[in-house]
């Protein structure tokens, strides 16, 4: 025996008897189901919930792994919140503010109309009160939050007649998701809360008049321009809607610290990755859809303030009948003065300036 193998055996040795043993961390497999709202066809959305699987799996080296199944596949596309809150499935990607009849709180988490942009939501959920404040308040459905993107700015949908005025809304059957319905129903209008993947059809055989998804990229995928000819913006009920990854609370505190840490990783990851995607396809979509002729129309300053109007009438409604949503909303709304104050002098000034400059 040569003096480097006994040296490194009574190094072996040494250990032994100290009773240290190398660490070894092997941890066990893990294996989740996600529940998504979405149909696969959209692969901005619904493909945010595959990234965040792929990413995971990455980081823990195969060892954690996440099944991702589209709306309707486990459970209805709406039923998915339900599904993590009763422990049918590990986790749902989804749009809060689906679930703001079981309590108008829920709306805040996502967007609310003439709430934050995509910028003043992420700062809000992860340096001001936000993700503190919404997670307090889910807890009471057993689901934890994390970030699972951005869509940007929304348009305001597609409409078979022109909205000139507020007395158009009246009488519509208007495709809207989440807490706008709220308004649109004050405002004398019909809404409807229908899952992406049904939205065409209804448009198409006259179930409903109007409807909005998100943008062009995902709208030209769902064949909108095919069955309605104006295309309006802004869509003033989602100024930056933040989509979210539920997690059954139980199964969260069952993982170790390390496949906490991976799935913070890698829903910031994803977060960041949707509204980049969005903000990259979406201007070709646009200019193929006004190639094909596609109207593209603002909605009046009349009809915006009207909406405007009605929207903090009912907030304020809330507040006085609605503990959950008086404690969030009056962080939210003090935040996003802040916020606009500051956009006010940098970001709004630079982007009117470049949108007349030549390039």
């Amino acid at each position: 025996m040569d003096r480097r193998s006994i040296i490194k055996q009574a190094g072996i040795a040494g250990v032994l008897a100290a009773g240290a043993a190398p660490a070894v961390h092997a941890q066990a497999a893990v294996r989740w189901r996600l529940a998504s709202s979405f149909p696969k066809s959209l692969d901005t959305i619904y493909g945010a919930a595959e990234v965040f699987a792929k990413k995971v799996k990455e980081l823990s080296g195969g060892k954690f792994e996440i099944s991702v199944h589209a709306g309707g596949e486990l459970m209805p596309p709406l039923g998915v919140v339900d599904g993590v809150q009763q422990g049918s499935v590990e986790m749902c990607h989804t749009v809060p503010y689906y679930y703001f009849g079981k309590n108008e709180a829920f709306a805040i988490g996502a967007a609310i109309p003439f709430g934050m942009n995509s910028r003043q939501m992420t700062a809000w959920m992860m340096h001001g009160n936000g993700r503190k404040l919404m997670n307090e308040f889910y807890a009471k459905y057993n689901i934890v939050s994390f970030a699972g993107g951005n869509t940007g700015a929304q348009m305001g949908g597609w409409f078979r007649k022109e909205i000139k005025t507020p007395a158009d809304i009246k009488g519509l059957k208007f495709r809207v998701g989440g807490f706008a319905g709220r308004v649109i129903e004050r405002m004398g209008g019909v809404p409807q809360n229908i899952p992406g993947g049904e939205i065409y059809q209804a448009l198409e055989k006259g179930t409903i008049d109007a409807a909005e998804w998100v943008g062009p990229y995902d709208d030209q995928k769902l064949g909108f321009n095919k069955v309605a000819p104006y295309y309006y913006y802004p869509g003033w009920w989602e100024g930056g809607p933040e989509v979210d990854f539920f997690i059954n609370n139980k199964a969260l505190e069952a993982l170790s610290p390390e496949n906490k840490a991976i799935i913070e990783a890698a829903s910031a990851y994803a977060h960041v990755d949707m509204q980049a995607k969005y903000d990259a396809l979406n201007p070709t979509a646009l200019k193929q859809l006004v190639g094909a002729k596609t109207k593209v129309v603002s909605f009046p300053k009349e009809v915006l303030q009207a909406s405007f109007d009605t929207s903090m009438a009912i907030y304020s409604e809330l507040e006085a009948k609605n503990p959950d949503w008086k404690k969030i909303y009056s962080d939210y709304r003090t935040f996003q003065k802040d916020q606009i104050l500051w956009f006010r002098f940098a970001e709004a000034r630079f982007d009117s300036f470049m949108q007349t400059a030549k390039l």
